[in-house]
């Protein structure tokens, strides 16, 4: 659900790119743990023009730091997910690559998805 999110956002920078001066910094991706993740995203950013900004690992120490109301950073300030927000939030702040992307159509999408396994010809005839 996140990649078709991700192409809708791109669809309205798109839109607005012209008029409002809107530009996509690229892609961050928070892991889900499911396989050739970081390859497809890694197309998924090349398909839309843009690049993956980072891509943050799944890890349980998140659940934790929420149960206990806090970021991560807070929680446990010297755990490796706190790093990993750190060198996120540098990226971000020193990211001057901003672009206008080119949104992919809904087949395209899918096609990159049946591509990486992440989706079944069923689904797609759905």
């Amino acid at each position: 659900m996140a990649m078709y999110a991700a192409n809708n956002i791109a669809r309205g920078i798109l839109k607005y790119a012209q008029s409002g001066g809107v530009r996509l910094g690229g892609l961050i991706c928070n892991a889900r743990n499911v396989d050739k993740e970081y390859e497809l995203i890694e197309e998924l950013a090349k398909r839309l023009s843009t690049k993956m900004v980072h891509f943050l690992p799944r890890d349980n120490q998140v659940q934790r730091a929420e149960l206990g109301r806090m970021t991560v950073i807070q929680y446990s300030p010297e755990h490796r997910q706190a790093d990993e927000y750190r060198a996120l939030a540098k990226k971000i702040a020193g990211n001057k690559d901003m672009v206008i992307p080119t949104p992919m159509t809904m087949d395209e999408l899918e096609t990159l998805l049946l591509e990486y396994g992440l989706l079944s010809g069923e689904e797609v005839a759905a």
